[in-house]
């Protein structure tokens, strides 16, 4: 019997499980418990995933700059730092 596809998950839920996985990975490794071959795999997976956490957050950029001016998204000027969606 033939599976069902697996849907492909969102930008947000990847970065989600992305930096969750890169959490625990930084935990795991502070830890110090780990062998140097261990802690080499395990700094090549970290930075898998923060490369897909950055192309996460780069791809949600892109999308705000489509949706505040859909005709010229180089225009969007960057949010103010410390400022927060329920700052007015």
């Amino acid at each position: 019997m033939a599976r069902a596809p697996k849907p492909e998950s969102s930008p947000v839920a990847d970065f989600e499980a992305s930096l969750d996985q890169l959490e625990q990975l930084v935990d795991k490794m502070e830890h110090g418990d780990m062998s140097l071959e261990e802690s080499l795999a395990a700094y090549e997976r970290g930075v898998g995933l923060y490369r897909r956490c950055q192309a996460a957050l780069e791809q949600a950029e892109l999308r705000v700059r489509l949706l505040s001016d859909p005709d010229n998204p180089a225009s969007a000027e960057p949010f103010p730092a410390g400022s927060a969606a329920g700052d007015a």
